[in-house]
C-alpha cells in the first residue's frame, strides 16, 4: 500500500498522459494541445491529496513527499503558466539530485549518514558499511537526476513519459536489489530451530 502511495502522482501523471486528452471538452484548448499539460495538472492534484490523506491519516508527513509535492507545484506551475513542457521534465533531477545532494552532504554533516538514520532501526551494520550504502544511493541519485535529462532532451515527449514511470521505477528497483547483495554480507547468519 505504501509503494502504491508512493507512486500515486507518478501513476496519474502517466494515465493522464496515455488517456486524458482524449476527454478534455473542446472549452480547454490547452489540455488538448499536448497531453502534458493534463498530465501535470493531474499530478499536481495528486500530490496534494497524497499530502492531505498522509496529513489526515498520520498528523505528519515524510520530507520527501513534501519536497516533491513543492518541487510538483513550482515546476508543474511553471508548465502550466509558460506553456513549456521542460519544466516538468527537469522536476525528477532536481528532486533526484536534491536527495543526492543530501545524502552527500551527510557524509560529512552530522553523527549519522542519512541512509543510517533511515534504516539504523532495522539494520544493524558496521559504520563503514553505512558510509559505502550512503555514498551508493547519492550516487545512484545524481546518475538518475543525469539519465532523466538524457532522455527527456534525446527522445520523444512519450519516451521520456513512459521512462518517468518504468525507467526510473525499473532502475531504482534493480539498484536495490543489487544493494540487498551487497548488505547480505553483512547480515548476521540465523541459525536454524532444532
Amino acid at each position: 500500500m505504501k509503494l502504491l502511495l508512493d507512486f500515486f502522482p507518478i501513476l496519474l501523471f502517466f494515465i493522464a498522459y496515455k488517456l486524458g486528452a482524449g476527454w478534455v471538452p473542446d472549452d480547454y484548448p490547452l489540455f488538448k494541445e499536448n497531453p502534458i499539460y493534463l498530465a501535470t495538472l493531474v499530478a499536481i492534484v495528486a500530490s496534494v491529496l497524497q499530502v492531505s490523506y498522509l496529513w489526515l491519516r498520520h498528523r505528519k508527513v515524510e520530507n520527501m513527499h513534501l519536497v516533491s509535492l513543492v518541487l510538483i507545484v513550482v515546476f508543474g506551475g511553471a508548465t502550466l503558466f509558460l506553456r513549456d513542457p521542460q519544466f516538468i521534465k527537469w522536476k525528477p533531477t532536481v528532486l533526484n539530485w536534491l536527495f543526492g545532494t543530501v545524502f552527500l552532504g551527510s557524509q560529512v554533516i552530522g553523527r549519522k549518514t542519512m541512509i543510517e538514520r533511515m534504516l539504523g532501526g532495522q539494520l544493524e551494520l558496521p559504520s563503514m558499511v553505512w558510509g559505502r550504502l550512503n555514498l551508493a544511493w547519492a550516487a545512484f541519485f545524481i546518475v538518475i537526476g543525469g539519465v532523466n535529462l538524457y532522455v527527456a532532451y534525446q527522445f520523444e515527449e512519450q519516451v521520456w513519459v513512459n521512462f518517468k514511470l518504468f525507467g526510473m521505477l525499473g532502475l531504482t528497483f534493480l539498484f536495490v536489489i543489487l544493494q540487498s547483495f551487497y548488505l547480505s554480507r553483512y547480515l548476521p547468519e540465523t541459525k536454524p530451530e532444532e
